[in-house]
């Protein structure tokens, strides 16, 4: 499995940003208000990115070899996932709030409410952001001495090592 490259979340932030603002320009050309989160939305996203890290924690533990417990294959896969999935989640949702704030920027008259719920959703974004980076990271294992050594096609296929 590979890490969440910079490229994807980069991509994931951009578009995000595209829909924000279009949806509010859109809303305000048919006559309607703009669109404003809720203020339980950042509350979401930040637990969200402590849930990361805390599942992430026991598995890196098991890893380094702190806790004598062997861990679950299958749930570390698991929360390398969530994680990754997070991470792209955070940046989406972080486009989608910098495009609504840049439209709400530009507008003659700044509605101070809706600008505020913005950035809290923005700046919770990028925790949930960053949180699922060091979650993607503390389950991450380091490469071995052999990694790089190619091994056997399959066993039982073909030859042997001692062929």
């Amino acid at each position: 499995m590979k890490r969440t490259s910079v490229g994807v979340l980069l991509v994931a932030g951009l578009v995000g940003a595209v829909v924000g603002f279009l949806v509010d320009q859109i809303l305000t050309g048919a006559g309607r208000a703009t669109f404003t989160p809720s203020l339980l939305l950042p509350v979401l996203l930040v637990l969200l990115g402590a849930a990361d890290i805390a599942f992430a924690l026991p598995i890196r533990r098991a890893i380094t070899g702190a806790d004598p417990r062997p861990v679950d294959p299958f749930r570390a896969v698991r929360v390398a996932m969530l994680a990754k999935a997070s991470s792209v989640v955070g940046a989406v949702v972080a486009g989608v709030a910098a495009g609504l704030l840049a439209f709400l920027l530009t507008r003659p008259v700044t509605p101070v409410g809706s600008v505020v719920a913005v950035l809290a959703t923005l700046v919770a974004a990028l925790v949930l952001l960053a949180a699922a980076l060091v979650a993607e990271r503390l389950c991450t294992l380091r490469k071995d001495d052999d990694d790089e050594q190619p091994g056997p096609p399959e066993p039982g296929l073909g030859l042997s090592h001692h062929d």
